[in-house]
């Protein structure tokens, strides 16, 4: 029987000549750090990014070493791949994900169809995670407490006050 690897993704980008997915990862058995090369086959400037990360993701030749790489990271590097292929600059598909990737406070999010929305939410999902103090981080305090002002005159909101009226 043999011991359950285990990989440890250090970084991931891609590669346009030859196109491919490229995976820096700790080898956590000898501790040797590797790099792993993925070709992207069938991908063109017309292909669905968020469908050819789930691809490679769930790939059983890679999914192993992928278990630490997000979904959104993947998507992102298809995207840069795809610009690519279209003829923008690296710079430009950059800006384009970017904004791609920006959530914007004004927008709708009811006249949204499921898949814009589900990639919305993923999106808030993923900063939600990257923004989350961890047990483990240096900066983790277990039970923060704050003091208010009570010297201050407490503003009230319109909704506060009692009212008989009817609505």
């Amino acid at each position: 029987r043999r011991a359950v690897m285990t990989y440890i993704a250090k970084k991931c980008g891609v590669c346009f000549q030859p196109p491919s997915i490229v995976l820096i990862y700790k080898d956590g058995s000898e501790d040797k750090t590797r790099q792993r090369i993925m070709p992207v086959r069938n991908f063109s400037r017309f292909s669905d990014c968020s469908l050819a990360a789930e691809q490679l993701k769930n790939n059983p030749r890679h999914k192993v070493y992928l278990e630490g790489v997000s979904l959104h990271q993947l998507q992102k590097l298809y995207s840069l791949l795809k610009g690519h292929l279209g003829g923008e600059s690296l710079a430009e598909s950059l800006e384009k994900f970017q904004r791609e990737e920006t959530i914007d406070p004004e927008e709708d999010m009811n006249k949204l169809d499921d898949k814009e929305l589900a990639k919305r939410k993923s999106i808030m999902d993923e900063l939600f995670e990257k923004n989350r103090k961890k047990k483990d981080d240096p900066d983790f305090i277990y039970d923060i407490e704050v003091e208010f002002p009570q010297d201050e005159q407490l503003e009230s909101c319109g909704w506060d006050v009692e009212s008989d009226e009817e609505i």
